[in-house]
């Protein structure tokens, strides 16, 4: 074999079987380590002593993890976001980081949607209510009555709200870096502070990357801002909101509720105050689910591992 690579992306793990022959024919030998969700620093740094490459999830590739794997030429991020990677200590190191960007953006915003409907419809509580034998109208409300605000105006952002427009909705959006006019032109899309964008938005979807600026970007003071008649919906990464903050929050009825994909540990814990709150919708980090999305990030996956590894490493 000429290459060793781990392969711990647990959306590539369960069809590796169907990958094998392209494995074979580049004399690539495989590593399948188990894997609940991601592998931190210590596990990492057991597994990457003669890794020339990986595939992997939110693995937490720390500067240490990095200096310990001497072999590693390349790691392919499974998926978008590759925050759990130290970025500056791989390029140091000549080792090359790759992805897929703007691969999940459809599913997504889907699951966006799909939450403000379900808070604004109150389908979830009237079909348990129903199966539990009540008979009550619930007041709901309709999108084209509510307002929007969206945190990243990115790819992703600019979906949802194209959805959003399409129910009527009005739609404010916040950024850090600027967004194409014709596109607020065409969404009628207003930009605003963050500030006035939690005062003002009647559901607000949190679709920014995971970074310094974004670290707790929705915390005590943000949901002090909020209408106690608005929710919160989160697909992006879980230390975007703090969680405790979050917690307190809710119980104190500062918001009506969340809907959370993501979370600032995963898989969540078993006793988080969240699972036993009824004005919360919980998914276990599913927002990309798409058959067709999954392929395309496994295709271009393997074409950037074997472009990695036939790159080596490249030390500055």
């Amino acid at each position: 074999m000429r290459w060793k690579v781990m392969i711990s992306a647990p959306y590539m793990q369960p069809v590796i079987d169907r990958f094998k022959p392209f494995f074979e024919e580049h004399g690539i030998e495989l590593v399948i380590p188990f894997v609940n969700e991601r592998l931190g620093e210590e596990e990492l740094l057991a597994l990457v002593t003669d890794i020339d490459g990986v595939i992997c999830g939110d693995d937490r590739f720390t500067k240490k993890v990095l200096e310990r794997a001497q072999k590693l030429k390349v790691i392919v991020k499974w998926g978008t976001g590759v925050d759990s990677i130290d970025r500056e200590s791989a390029r140091e190191l000549g080792i090359a980081v790759y992805n897929t960007p703007n691969a999940f953006t459809n599913p997504v915003a889907d699951s966006v949607l799909g939450y403000v409907l379900s808070f604004a419809r109150r389908i979830p509580w009237s079909s348990e209510e129903m199966k539990s034998g009540a008979w009550e109208k619930k007041p709901c409300v309709a999108l084209q009555e509510c307002t929007l605000g969206v945190i990243g105006v990115g790819n992703i952002g600019k979906a949802v709200i194209r959805r959003a427009v399409a129910f009527g909705m009005k739609t404010l959006g916040n950024d850090i870096v600027p967004v194409d006019r014709a596109f607020l032109q065409e969404t009628k899309t207003e930009m605003v502070s963050r500030v006035a964008l939690l005062k003002q938005s009647d559901f607000v979807t949190l679709n920014c990357d995971l970074n310094p600026t974004s670290f707790h970007l929705i915390g005590e003071k943000g949901f002090a801002l909020m209408k106690s008649t608005a929710y919160l919906i989160n697909t992006s990464r879980g230390p975007v909101i703090d969680e405790k903050a979050l917690v307190s929050a809710l119980k104190k009825k500062k918001i009506a509720g969340v809907a959370m994909d993501v979370f600032e540990e995963e898989p969540l814990s078993k006793d988080s105050p969240l699972r036993k709150m009824k004005n919360c919708l919980l998914a276990p980090h599913n927002a990309n689910s798409s058959p067709g999305a999954w392929e395309h990030v496994h295709e271009n996956s393997l074409k950037n591992l074997l472009e990695g590894l036939k790159r080596g490493r490249n030390p500055l």
